[in-house]
């Protein structure tokens, strides 16, 4: 199947409400050349990231909205392979209109409006830089000033940014140093993140296959926001740990790296799917963790009544700190779901609190950008809960704010997160 094609059908999907990860998931099936999957991949995240003005230029070339999905699908990949790929312009629009094999009557209808957005690009790119410069649904903007008003410009670009490739090294096997050492045999450049100790800043993203020793579990790929949490948490040598809404694993995985001598550390997500991938990344990592499918706010369906010494809840949220990583959740999220979501954060928030032990420490952490997830909902639980106290981050990184740490998307190449330290009183 043609590789333009196979793209049309994944954004389709996203469209329809999928998540683009797992619709990518879905096209593999078809796609075993790298080079293919890597095209596919780079147009389906441009055309996700940015749907909205390219949706807006498409809107300007039609006296009427594409019905058929597919047929639109395919326009906004060949708009977005104009504007923002190496690819010729020639080969962008007849690649793109030689794809309707079945659909003969569409042909003419590509090539008129990608042909007619050649004549008028200037014209209409203006138009869109008035209306629709920053790419994001209206409600997510007016969020995000609301939340952080000057700040926020540099949010929604950074959002639109392609992300960075953080490596974390597996103490169990080498020092991040040793690892810089077989990245520049291998050729690939790199350098070490100030504020982590295992983590490593690639250059240039690259091909997991391509990094040494990563089927050997030497190394793995996360945000350096993302590897703040097995540091704050600080589990203890004998510690019994919790680790909340798990999957896929990564935090779990660096908690054992840091500390290897924990007396358990038990993960829990409700969904079973997402979980197996904690445990395939235990496996390669070589590492031993309990993980149940578990409800985290239903604790009496699964709790042993053992409380723990550490508790880590990356708790359900909006996600808009990770945009840039998932830019489907521009499509998906809506303004709706905000007040659901605070309201699960707040029952799991509370429920997990009652499985520490006193003296425990509970790490509360987000990948949003809304204070309402973050900074609000741990005053809220601090005013509710007499026993709970404010342990302060004291940090390089991120904004200390009047509850917890927020760490913007983009600041010190970091993902949008937010980290808030609680300890149980004695």
């Amino acid at each position: 199947m043609n590789v333009r094609l196979i793209a049309a059908n994944v954004i389709v999907k996203v469209l329809e409400g999928k998540s683009l990860t797992s619709a990518l998931d879905d096209a593999w099936i078809k796609v075993t050349d790298l080079k293919d999957r890597a095209f596919i991949q780079a147009l389906c995240y441009g055309a996700v990231r940015y749907y909205f003005r390219l949706d807006f230029i498409l809107s300007r070339l039609v006296s009427k909205p594409v019905k058929d999905k597919q047929v639109k699908a395919l326009l906004l990949l060949g708009l977005f392979q104009l504007k923002y790929m190496r690819v010729k312009q020639y080969a962008a629009v007849s690649e793109t209109v030689a794809v309707m094999k079945k659909k003969q009557w569409a042909k003419s209808l590509l090539n008129a409006i990608l042909r007619r957005y050649l004549r008028e690009q200037d014209e209409l790119e203006t138009m869109a830089d008035k209306h629709v410069a920053y790419a994001h649904p209206d409600w997510m903007i007016k969020a995000i000033k609301s939340n952080w008003g000057e700040d926020a410009k540099a949010i929604l670009l950074a959002n639109n940014e392609l992300p960075p490739m953080v490596l974390r090294v597996n103490n169990q096997f080498c020092t991040a140093n040793e690892y810089l050492s077989l990245l520049n045999d291998c050729g690939i450049a790199a350098s070490a993140v100030p504020c982590l100790a295992q983590g490593i800043l690639l250059a240039e993203p690259v091909l997991v296959t391509k990094l040494p020793k990563f089927t050997e579990g030497w190394v793995s790929v996360q945000d350096s926001a993302a590897q703040l949490a097995a540091k704050l948490l600080n589990a203890q040598k004998g510690a019994r740990v919790l680790d909340v809404c798990a999957a896929p694993g990564g935090k779990t995985a660096h908690i054992l790296e840091v500390q290897p001598n924990l007396s358990s550390l038990l993960a829990i997500d409700i969904d079973s799917k997402r979980l197996q991938r904690v445990e395939e990344n235990l496996i390669r990592l070589n590492l031993k963790a309990n993980v149940l499918v578990a409800d985290a706010a239903d604790t009496n369906s699964w709790w042993d009544g053992d409380q723990f010494d550490r508790i880590l809840l990356d708790a359900p949220c909006s996600a808009l700190g990770v945009i840039r990583r998932h830019p489907d959740i521009k499509l998906l999220r809506r303004a709706e779901d905000i007040a659901p979501l605070q309201q699960l954060q707040k029952e799991i928030l509370q429920a997990s609190w009652g499985l520490l032990k006193p003296g425990g420490t509970l790490l509360y952490a987000t990948c949003s950008i809304l204070k309402h997830e973050n900074e609000c909902q741990i005053e809220s639980f601090l005013s509710n809960n007499s026993d709970a106290v404010e342990i302060v981050i004291d940090a390089e990184w991120g904004i200390k704010r009047p509850f917890g740490r927020q760490v913007l998307t983009g600041d010190q190449l970091m993902d949008g997160f937010y980290y808030a330290c609680l300890q149980k009183s004695i």
